[in-house]
């Protein structure tokens, strides 16, 4: 009996921790829900591994990065440390494998939106994508 309730509890322990929340400690929150097709020649960078395409919505913009054949990944482009400044973008840098910011020259991992160097001391917002196959969705 014991242990059943060990395991029920530790059940709903895993399932609300696996929840996330789409609050960020400075960037507003702001709806995003978009469909594309990565393999249309229209967006022809996110048809190859490591690709990525701006696009609008979020706070600043969104950018999307496809790591592999089913992974993609989707960031706003709104620096956490300066995202009020109109003139701050967050950008691809040239290696391709984080993103700077135009304006304070934050880097971030391009795989989690974490910080690599600062002044930023917080993440990106990063929005969902699910993939099957044909069709991107990214959404918050």
């Amino acid at each position: 009996m014991a242990r059943r309730i060990f395991s029920l509890l530790l059940l709903i322990v895993l399932i609300c921790t696996g929840c996330t929340d789409t609050y960020h400690e400075t960037i507003p929150y702001k709806k995003v829900d978009f469909t594309i097709y990565p393999n249309d020649p229209m967006y022809w960078r996110l048809n190859t591994y490591g690709g990525y395409e701006y696009f609008t919505g979020g706070v600043s913009g969104i950018v999307v990065f496809r790591l592999d054949e089913w992974h993609f990944y989707a960031y706003d482009r709104a620096c956490s440390h300066d995202w009020q400044n109109i003139d701050s973008w967050i950008w691809v840098h040239p290696n391709g494998i984080m993103l700077i910011d135009s304006l304070c020259g934050s880097t971030f991992n391009i795989l989690d939106g974490s910080v690599i160097t600062g002044p930023a001391h917080l993440s990106l917002r990063q929005y969902y994508t699910v993939y099957d196959g044909a069709r991107l969705r990214v959404y918050s």
